[in-house]
């Protein structure tokens, strides 16, 4: 056994492969992630990838989603959207707050629900004082004067609309908004989620 594990390590022809298979792999990464990028759809600094799961999208650009969003529906049964940057394309982090405003009649249009969560850069979700990781169409969100709706982006509970505060993680985070059976609207492309925007540094 020690000389066959001597030879492969002195064989040229087994490290050519290793090498080759190590630059294949790293070349297959660098497509999908360059296909995937051009399949991404932005607006406000929210991304949606309107094609994930859609088996007519041909063999790369499948490919290429999945490995972008391993478990995902089609857009026309849940819409994802994703915002790691706020509407000036800065970084979302904890150690600010934000506001996400829809105005009367702009929250996500669908046939189901809608649903609004914020992780840390690695995915985890966050916990808070109310025990809620995300905020939806069935928390009772407190309405403006106006009929729209503020949602809250902060690590701290607010001393008012407490309802409509989503606890955010120290750093670096993410925010993903889905609406499932989503309203033609949104299925269409008409329908943009409106932008995150710091209301103190």
């Amino acid at each position: 056994m020690s000389g066959f594990l001597a030879w492969v390590a002195g064989s040229g022809v087994v490290q050519g492969v290793i090498i080759g298979l190590t630059f294949a792999y790293l070349t297959t990464v660098l497509v999908l992630n360059a296909v995937a990028k051009a399949e991404t759809q932005t607006g406000n600094g929210w991304s949606a990838v309107r094609k994930a799961g859609h088996p007519g999208s041909g063999l790369l650009v499948r490919a290429a989603l999945q490995k972008a969003l391993p478990v995902v529906n089609v857009f026309e049964e849940a819409a994802y959207w994703t915002a790691t940057s706020d509407g000036s394309r800065a970084r979302l982090n904890g150690a600010r707050a934000y506001r996400l405003h829809f105005p009367e009649g702009q929250l996500p249009p669908n046939d189901a629900f809608w649903s609004l969560t914020a992780t840390d850069s690695v995915g985890y979700m966050v916990s808070s004082a109310t025990g809620r990781s995300s905020v939806d169409s069935h928390s009772g969100l407190v309405t403006n004067a106006d009929g729209s709706v503020d949602i809250l982006l902060q690590p701290n509970q607010p001393s008012d609309a407490a309802q409509n505060w989503l606890a955010t993680p120290p750093g670096r985070f993410k925010l993903m908004l889905r609406a499932y059976l989503p309203g033609p609207a949104v299925v269409d492309g008409e329908y943009e989620v409106p932008p995150v925007v710091v209301v103190q540094s």
